[in-house]
């Protein structure tokens, strides 16, 4: 596979995931998947799509792995 082909098909797939955090009765918080973002192909910024829109806690950005998705 070609670079070109790699990089598209990567493109596909998000780099990135967003959580809402809650601080709840751990250290940790509670963590809840709601998107995802895209780096731009100049590197410069990111598409981000968000499934939900939390009131509280706050959004993190977290680099995608097999893990997460």
């Amino acid at each position: 596979m070609t670079d070109t082909k790699k990089q598209t098909a990567a493109s596909k797939s998000p780099s990135h995931i967003a959580y809402h955090v809650r601080n709840g009765n751990s250290d940790k918080g509670f963590w809840t998947r709601i998107g995802a973002a895209w780096a731009h192909a100049d590197g410069n910024g990111f598409n981000i799509q968000i499934e939900t829109l939390p009131l509280d806690g706050r959004i993190t950005l977290r680099i995608a792995s097999e893990k997460s998705e």
